[in-house]
């Protein structure tokens, strides 16, 4: 481990190979591409503070290179601390200049030292993913309120808690929650998810899918991906959720939907992706058939109640990297993925460049969005305009060579009037 004043990561000396990989990121992001461009000729964040904490990934490189590019004097620290790109990260301190702190497989106490690490450059603007930042801020971290204009939220975990927070009249300045944009969960969680998550399972595993029953708990937008992809791959799928409406959803969509007790006893591998506590609980997985998986692909590592199941375990072995056989005291075996943390991430590379070029087109104009309306915004939750859903679609669909029709003036007005019918 290398530490400085000014960053903390494994090994400055992997930075070359993780300056490729962002460089090979890049060249599928041109969404993303253009807005750094018109954001080097504007400087939108000229003069500003950014501390983010976000997977520290060769994507997430790329949106911190647009975000400086614009004038932000950028930090960075992990979100999750097995989900950190090492190479990315000393890429990001040597060939960048941004200062990361963030070590893939850091315990749990270095990672909320590195939280605090990059609250002490004092952000006018935050980038979260989780909400541990803004939680951090709000809970120990106070006297930093005054300078923050706002914030951009990622994923669907920290929503949860800003909304939370906001209910509460605990929010005290504005967030945009990124994940609520069309183009950002029909697309990233759906199939971003949907594909790396199933990618981390099979690298940990090199299991065959087809003829596998595959259990999905949850039926949002990340678990109808993986869900999907789940049976393309031939596996036999069953969904488990609480909404009613999301069940039957899942029924219509031909899955079999059943509660996780009944799943329990059924199920070959098991992925929880809903963003709520013990989902697959200790008492699922002691009725489990022996030879079970067990993965969770939701933001923090508590849908699978790994805690509750080492309670009964006798033996570990570690079989291959991020896979680990629990043996029980009821003679079965467990088989834990990434120890309940993030799939995805721990044991694949997170979502595919091509799809996060949205969902970072989606942060950076949302940094944008909370600049240009400074002291304009309450203290709450906001969603970005549809109208730049649709030119992030725009440009996604230029950048991939596809034309669509536009509405003829007839066709408009039929739409604005309420006089024409039959």
């Amino acid at each position: 481990m290398q530490t400085m004043m000014k960053y903390e990561i494994k090994d400055i000396n992997l930075a070359e190979q993780g300056k490729k990989n962002i460089e090979w990121a890049q060249k599928d992001m041109p969404v993303l591409n253009s807005i750094k461009e018109r954001f080097r000729k504007e400087k939108p964040f000229e003069g500003l503070r950014l501390t983010a904490s976000v997977h520290v990934t060769k994507e997430t490189a790329a949106l911190c290179i647009a975000l400086k590019e614009g004038g932000a004097d950028a930090v960075l620290a992990a979100s999750n601390p097995l989900s950190t790109q090492d190479d990315v990260a000393a890429a990001l301190v040597k060939y960048y200049g941004i200062p990361v702190f963030a070590i893939a497989g850091e315990d749990s106490e270095t990672y909320h030292r590195h939280i605090n690490c990059v609250l002490d450059h004092k952000p006018h603007l935050v980038i979260d993913d989780g909400c541990d930042l803004v939680a951090t801020i709000h809970s120990k971290k106070r006297e930093l309120l005054n300078n923050i204009i706002g914030s951009c939220e990622e994923t669907t975990t920290g929503i949860i808690r800003l909304k939370a927070m906001e209910k509460e009249g605990k929010l005290e300045f504005p967030a945009l929650g990124v994940n609520n944009s069309l183009t950002k969960h029909l697309f990233d969680n759906r199939y971003g998810t949907g594909q790396s998550a199933l990618d981390g399972i099979i690298r940990a595993t090199n299991i065959l899918l087809a003829g596998k029953t595959f259990v999905v708990c949850g039926y949002g937008w990340c678990s109808r991906g993986a869900a999907a992809k789940a049976r393309g791959m031939g596996a036999n799928v069953i969904v488990t959720e609480v909404d009613p409406l999301k069940a039957l959803e899942a029924v219509m969509d031909g899955y079999r939907v059943m509660p996780i007790a009944e799943a329990s006893l059924i199920g070959d591998i098991f992925l929880s992706i809903t963003g709520d506590i013990n989902v697959v609980s200790t008492e699922n997985m002691l009725t489990m058939k022996s030879g079970a998986f067990v993965a969770n692909a939701g933001h923090f590592d508590v849908e699978v109640d790994v805690n509750g199941l080492k309670k009964h375990v006798v033996e570990y072995k570690n079989i291959r990297p991020n896979l680990d056989e629990w043996v029980l005291d009821n003679g079965k075996s467990i088989y834990v993925l990434a120890q309940g943390r993030l799939v995805n991430l721990v044991c694949a590379e997170g979502h595919p460049a091509s799809v996060m070029d949205m969902s970072f087109a989606n942060q950076a104009l949302g940094m944008e969005f909370i600049v240009k309306n400074k002291g304009k915004l309450e203290n709450k939750l906001y969603t970005l305009p549809h109208s730049v859903d649709e030119e992030i679609a725009s440009l996604k669909l230029k950048s991939m060579g596809i034309k669509i029709d536009t509405l003829t003036p007839e066709q408009e007005r039929y739409l604005n009037t309420w006089s024409e019918g039959t």
